[in-house]
């Protein structure tokens, strides 16, 4: 096994041709596998950050794949931008297939790639105990420019019903809502795509200081 592991993560869940052969359009267990192997997204050039389910999508998502229910949709590479998609709207709304409701988190003391990044996705429109407030529902404005929306820090998840979101992420995590949806490119790479235009693609986290520098 070790021949096709590159540096920890599987060349499955990196290279697109393995990944076909291995998930053969089973997107759920795919998803399911990066969140399982600490799997790393690199987002704008060179953050990483480790993809994590909450407890109630990973579980759905393992169900859908059991019991071969609806797959996440997959948009090809004439969708590079969520508003590209058939309906889109801005607004808040995710039906865990097409668009996904997700966190961008910072400051997570142990989150893999070295840069303590995290995206979080989980359940939309189930009670998710990780998902989305109503306060966030409510004031999301994924279309714009960060600098302009409202970050939350771990006593604002908590007080809006992330019970957990301390211990799950520690004290000084913050984050922003987003929705997310997964389109390829013209190399059949899939990238996980933030409304807002901001994505990543998996990749192996290589040495911080040596990416930026380019060694």
């Amino acid at each position: 096994h070790s021949s096709t592991a590159l540096c920890g993560m599987a060349a499955s869940l990196v290279e697109p041709s393995q990944r076909d052969e291995k998930y053969k359009g089973d997107i759920a267990s795919y998803l399911v596998d990066l969140h399982d192997n600490r799997g790393t997204f690199d987002f704008c050039g060179g953050m990483m950050f480790q993809l994590m389910l909450s407890d109630k999508l990973r579980d759905h998502l393992v169900d859908v794949a059991a019991t071969n229910g609806q797959q996440p949709e997959i948009f090809d590479a004439a969708k590079p931008r969520m508003f590209n998609i058939p309906g889109y709207a801005q607004n808040a709304d995710a039906d865990n297939i097409r668009i996904f409701h997700g966190r961008e988190l910072r400051q997570i003391p142990d989150a893999a790639g070295g840069f303590g990044f995290v995206l979080q996705l989980s359940m939309a429109n189930d009670d998710d105990p990780e998902g989305w407030s109503a306060e966030e529902v409510n004031t999301y404005d994924g279309w714009g420019a960060d600098s302009g929306r409202t970050w939350r820090k771990a006593d604002i998840y908590e007080s809006e019903g992330f019970k957990d979101f301390r211990k799950t992420f520690g004290e000084k995590a913050f984050g922003l809502n987003h929705r997310f949806y997964l389109h390829l490119d013209g190399r059949n790479k899939i990238w996980l795509s933030a409304e807002d235009g901001c994505e990543g693609t998996p990749a192996e986290a290589g040495n911080p200081i040596s990416r930026l520098f380019g060694f």
